[in-house]
């Protein structure tokens, strides 16, 4: 049977990936929606574009554009990277990339030129890196790169009361567009999580792989799980994005 599995970012760290795609056990029949934000922390984020430039031939693949994507993107294009990137993980990138050839860059810049600012599927649900401000979403958004930088959303669901029904003229009109949005960009650190976490009608699948955290895959029917372990045990001789 096939599922939708949505994935949260990821930051560099390939081990995990490789470890939570084998205890989701997921197979070519799978559809992957990724919320962005490959690369910047753990040593392997130019092995993972690779890894997922391979599998997007095998089955189908939807990749959301993060804000740490956009960096390497710029890097991958202009061959530099501003002070705030390489402080933020984009060192380890750079690294990463140094035995490449200029073709395997080329290819690399290609695959994240082609990565979606966001995805909105049958059932609308709806799947971005970060949120949005617009009352009408993303679609009639001022600043594209609220896709990729805005907490608002997100803030917003977590400060919200719970018992709070959707009929109220207080529930937030931004969330009523979706039926379920899927976010990453925040850690659920944050907020003292370290599993997926749901508020109002939005599910964050950003544990903190870049930090102390898990990397996480969801079934998005049915909200089934899985987590890699914590990526330092996997990195033990890194920091990641950890000062």
């Amino acid at each position: 049977m096939s599922r939708t599995l949505a994935i949260g970012d990821i930051h560099g760290g390939f081990k995990a990936l490789q470890q939570v795609f084998k205890r989701a056990e997921v197979t070519e029949k799978d559809k992957l929606i990724f919320l962005g934000d490959y690369v910047d922390g753990w040593s392997e984020s130019s092995q993972i574009i690779e890894f997922l430039i391979e599998i997007s031939k095998k089955q189908e693949c939807i990749f959301i554009k993060g804000n740490h994507d956009v960096w390497c993107e710029d890097w991958l294009s202009f061959e530099q990277g501003p002070d705030i990137w390489l402080f933020n993980g984009g060192k380890s990138t750079v690294e990463s990339y140094k035995d490449y050839s200029l073709e395997e860059l080329e290819n690399h810049l290609v695959f994240f030129q082609r990565m979606k600012p966001y995805h909105i599927d049958e059932q609308n649900r709806l799947f971005i890196h970060a949120g949005y401000s617009s009352m009408h979403g993303p679609e009639k958004e001022v600043y594209s790169s609220n896709y990729r930088w805005d907490r608002t959303l997100w803030e917003t669901a977590v400060a919200m009361d719970s018992k709070l029904q959707k009929n109220s003229e207080l529930y937030p009109k931004r969330l009523l567009l979706y039926s379920e949005i899927f976010i990453g960009h925040t850690p659920t650190l944050d907020i003292g999580m370290t599993t997926p976490a749901n508020k109002a009608n939005i599910w964050n699948l950003d544990t903190g792989a870049a930090f102390t955290g898990a990397l996480s895959v969801m079934d998005i029917d049915t909200k089934e799980f899985w987590q890699s372990d914590p990526l330092p045990s996997l990195y033990p001789d890194e920091k990641g994005r950890n000062k």
